[in-house]
């Protein structure tokens, strides 16, 4: 039976630890806050964008250089090269371990396939595992900046145009709720240009086929930078719920070993009142 001076050190690590994960919770509360405002704002953008694409290409149809283009080029998927969004930190509850399951699936269904990694997680896993990384970056998995989507965009666009990949995928968590994270993958490369309106009333300054190669590349950073948000929010929202999670589980603790410290205590009285007692009855 432990004796109540280690039972009052228990109880005083747990609560440290109470205050500690407590702290975290409203941290990642405040932070989850700016990044949900940010994808909100974002989604109504990217799905403008993505009409106007879909307008311009229905415009551009009938032009025989738009098949050309290399960002539509379309050839067997033997080299997959997987874009992964993982978290730079850890106390998430299951955010990276569902990505990196995930990752481990695609992997089993594409044995050729090379990764890009983003967020230390997925960088030390796969490095001890000897994964097939071609690309890494971290830093970036909490403040997400459009330069950094763009750069990404464009690694992964001069892979594609070199030939040096044949399809590219990205695999995230998608915000839903500060409960809720939807595992996503889609694949971002060739791309698939939404349908659009043909009698889109717009004038063009330039032919339609031109500033379409100006839009599709663009389009790539505005999905790679849509990524970068919903992973964000939904780090910041797992990591909330985790570490309330935990705030509410060593309060538990505390008073049940409360409880039983109390039930020591009064043991130890009672044992060293029946000693006085029969001490005195001897007498």
């Amino acid at each position: 039976m432990p004796s109540l001076i280690d039972l009052r050190r228990r109880i005083r690590s747990v609560r440290n630890t109470q205050q500690v994960t407590k702290a975290m919770k409203m941290v990642s509360a405040a932070k989850l806050r700016r990044a949900q405002d940010r994808v909100v704002a974002a989604r109504p953008y990217a799905a403008m964008f993505r009409q106007m694409l879909g307008d311009v290409a229905a415009a551009a149809a009938g032009d025989e250089k738009l098949g050309a283009n290399l960002l539509l080029a379309r050839r067997p998927e033997d080299r997959v090269l997987l874009v992964l969004f993982t978290a730079d930190r850890g106390l998430a509850g299951a955010f990276n371990t569902n990505l990196i399951k995930g990752s481990q699936q695609f992997l089993a269904e594409h044995p050729h396939a090379k990764m890009s990694v983003i967020g230390r997680k997925a960088r030390d896993f796969w490095r001890k595992r000897g994964g097939p990384i071609v690309a890494e970056r971290t830093g970036i998995s909490q403040n997400a900046a459009f330069s950094d989507a763009a750069a990404i965009a464009r690694e992964v666009i001069g892979r594609y145009e070199s030939a040096e990949t044949d399809a590219v995928y990205l695999l995230y968590n998608e915000f839903k709720s500060v409960i809720a994270q939807r595992l996503t993958l889609t694949r971002i490369l060739p791309l698939e240009v939404p349908e659009g309106r043909a009698n889109a009333n717009y004038i063009y300054e330039q032919p339609p086929e031109r500033l379409l190669e100006t839009l599709l590349p663009r389009y790539v950073e505005i999905v790679v930078y849509q990524a970068m948000l919903e992973s964000a929010a939904a780090e910041h929202a797992a990591r909330m719920t985790a570490m309330e999670a935990a705030t509410s589980n060593a309060g538990e603790m505390i008073d049940n070993l409360t409880l039983y410290m109390n039930r020591v205590r009064q043991a130890s009285i009672t044992k060293e009142i029946i000693e006085v007692v029969s001490g005195a009855a001897a007498v």
